[in-house]
């Protein structure tokens, strides 16, 4: 069976990890300092249920309330991983607004492949910045975003929702079958369908 090849992109507020999901999920190794502004690809082959797929992981520049969302952003994409971070009201604000934006753009027809990922859950159980005087540390580590308000934003949109640790690779690729999963519930396939035959 041939790999079937999809467009994933990563959407979202700067500095929720975006890039570090991504790297943690292509690569097995946690990045804590990249560029944000830039775009980038990556490649990666999944096996989900017996079929290979050729990932396209498309880890896009922060968004914000304000961002003009590309067109390319739209085009050719098949699925969509919105993050936010867990301790960042700001951010969970902001993958509404992209959701919102990807309706508007993608029609809901068959609504779109979204998946919805809090990431940095070590965050909200773990003091970074013990050994620093508390007026030093600019590293929020207090949660923000509870996970029942997580679960249910992605109830109310109807898709799967997760939380995400990039540094301690927790569920990095949980993300990336389960959209590929809601992409192929979009174009009629129903993986979740145990594919075995019937004798009449």
């Amino acid at each position: 069976m041939p790999a079937k090849q999809r467009r994933v992109a990563l959407m979202g507020f700067r500095s929720v990890g975006k890039s570090s999901v991504t790297i943690q999920f292509v690569e097995n190794h946690f990045v804590d300092s990249y560029d944000p502004t830039i775009e980038n690809t990556f490649q990666k082959t999944l096996k989900i249920r017996g079929q290979e797929y050729s990932l396209q992981v498309i880890d896009t520049a922060g968004q914000d309330e304000y961002s003009v969302l590309p067109q390319s952003y739209f085009v050719n994409i098949d699925g969509y991983v919105l993050v936010y971070s867990v301790n960042s009201k700001k951010s969970f604000e902001v993958v509404k607004f992209v959701y919102d934006k990807l309706l508007d753009m993608k029609g809901t027809i068959n609504g779109v492949p979204v998946v919805l990922v809090g990431n940095k859950c070590d965050l909200a159980t773990e003091r970074y910045c013990d050994n620093i005087q508390e007026n030093e540390c600019d590293l929020p580590t207090k949660r923000e975003v509870t996970y029942e308000e997580g679960k249910r934003l992605a109830d109310s949109w109807k898709v799967s929702f997760m939380e995400t640790s990039a540094k301690e690779h927790h569920s990095v690729t949980e993300v990336f079958t389960q959209i590929i999963l809601a992409i192929e519930r979009a174009e009629g396939n129903n993986p979740d369908q145990n594919k075995s035959c019937i004798l009449s």
